[in-house]
């Protein structure tokens, strides 16, 4: 995601920096992306104490957990707009430490209004480390693997994530539900001093910041695709995406795929310690351990997604790969999602050992990593700038709801369905989702042809937006983030 300012032989840029300083940038990413994350999983820990302390439903006390969803919900859209004026290292700084306070409001909460207000603003306040870390690695790393280094950042939720719950229910049984917050707060703490040198990665931003430390003026740049006026970002960001889910086939389909997928993903942190608890009666502690599954089967999604386009990349003629090749690991992934479904479902019993949903969760993070890896790298060049900005946050605000709302209702659908019901459900909803990546495979390159964001006229000007396909071939396409 380079600007036009900043030229492949210029030494500021991040793609020629010294290997150790690339690797620096990308791990205070992934840190922070991380410990968003956890903190919004900690929490379900802290359930069973929250109700009994403010006296509230099961449902209200989930909703702090939805709260930080619903909270990351608007990051897709202020985040790049940010990060347009004002680069990216200092966004994941102020955004990592105003998170932190919110966590510390949370933790030090005395009405569970309080608590739930202080959830939402950590979630809106975090958000922007969870979009950034895409433009980041795409900054740093070679287009051609985008693949390769979206399954690295794609642990980084996931990791962080699954380990909320591990961590939390030890801090919670050994304290208290507030701990879980604390906990929180100190891996931000560490999380910002290890940031804190962290060098400006955006093409953009280097070559203000570095006229600016030579006494220079601005340097001369193209504006921003993602607008100048409050009514251009608001088109880019807002009305565009609603439009692209409602007349795009290609963002419509990979939007419902990846919100049903991470709406299963969610409500895992809600069911799975209820599950294990009162079929297998598994401690606290032991149910939290559980996750380490999940764990297991996002490593195994980013080492298996590496590992094909890696082989398709040495496999290409030419120094380019069709964009349609990184929806492969989405065609077994969409299989592993519907699969684990019905396998979960069906094998919670006593009579069944406990090895066996656990692994079942783990195969459901496996393929369902792989599919959001294929589907979001496969958006990053479907389109020109703009159009891309505009599907990349339709699917992120649409896959975020949706794991939000699940959760609010996933228990009841439990009690009154069963889980065998509850997750066959969502079973049989992703089983037509597995075609999405065939037909994109098949059809996405026509699809793209015919749609009017392909053919984009620039906000800024009437001249067209040249897109990959202009550049290089109807086959072949970079990775442009």
């Amino acid at each position: 995601m380079l600007s036009h300012t900043l030229g492949a032989n210029d030494p500021d840029n991040p793609m020629n920096w010294p290997m150790h300083r690339r690797l620096y940038a990308s791990a205070v990413s992934w840190v922070m992306g991380f410990t968003v994350a956890f903190g919004l999983t900690i929490y379900s820990a802290g359930i069973p104490q929250i109700m009994m302390e403010f006296d509230i439903s099961m449902t209200q006390a989930i909703s702090g957990f939805s709260l930080y969803l619903f909270g990351i919900f608007f990051a897709p859209i202020y985040t790049p707009h940010l990060s347009e004026r004002h680069g990216r290292s200092i966004i994941y700084l102020v955004s990592i430490f105003l998170c932190g306070l919110f966590h510390l409001g949370a933790g030090l909460s005395q009405s569970y209004a309080s608590l739930a207000i202080c959830r939402f603003f950590a979630g809106l306040t975090g958000g922007p480390c969870l979009v950034l870390i895409e433009g980041t690695f795409a900054d740093i790393w070679s287009a051609e693997t985008t693949n390769t280094y979206y399954a690295f950042l794609g642990c980084a939720s996931y990791f962080g994530a699954a380990s909320g719950p591990v961590v939390g229910n030890f801090v919670v049984q050994a304290a208290n539900w507030r701990w879980a917050e604390y906990t929180t707060l100190m891996l931000i703490l560490l999380t910002f001093a290890f940031g804190i040198g962290m060098p400006e990665t955006y093409g953009r931003e280097i070559p203000r910041r570095r006229n600016r430390n030579r006494g220079l003026p601005a340097p001369h740049q193209p504006p921003a695709e993602s607008g100048i006026t409050i009514a251009q970002m608001t088109t880019v960001t807002v009305i565009n995406p609603a439009k692209q889910l409602i007349l795009e086939p290609i963002v419509a389909m990979i939007s419902f795929t990846l919100a049903l997928n991470w709406a299963v993903t969610f409500q895992w942190f809600i069911t799975v310690p209820i599950v294990l608890q009162s079929v297998y009666n598994f401690t606290p502690q032991r149910a939290g351990l559980a996750f380490t599954g999940a764990i297991g089967g996002a490593f195994f999604a980013a080492l298996s997604t590496i590992a094909i386009e890696q082989a398709i990349f040495k496999s290409c003629r030419t120094k380019t790969m069709a964009i349609e090749k990184r929806l492969i690991p989405a065609m077994y992934g969409g299989v592993m999602v519907t699969g684990s479904l019905f396998w979960i479902g069906w094998t919670a019993d006593p009579k069944i050992n406990y090895l066996s949903p656990i692994f079942g969760t783990a195969i459901f993070i496996w393929g369902g990593l792989s599919v959001l890896i294929s589907l979001i790298t496969y958006l990053f060049d479907a389109y020109p700038p703009a159009g891309t900005l505009a599907a990349l946050t339709a699917a992120a605000c649409t896959r975020i709801a949706v794991a939000g709302i699940v959760p609010l209702v996933i228990v009841q659908a439990f009690t009154k369905l069963g889980g065998k019901w509850a997750l066959g459900i969502f079973g049989f909803i992703s089983i037509p989702l597995i075609a999405v990546p065939v037909v994109l495979y098949i059809w996405g390159p026509a699809l793209r042809a015919r749609s009017p964001y392909t053919r984009q006229v620039s906000i800024h000007a009437h001249m067209p937006v040249p897109t990959e396909m202009h550049r290089m071939s109807s086959d072949f396409a970079g990775g442009n983030a």
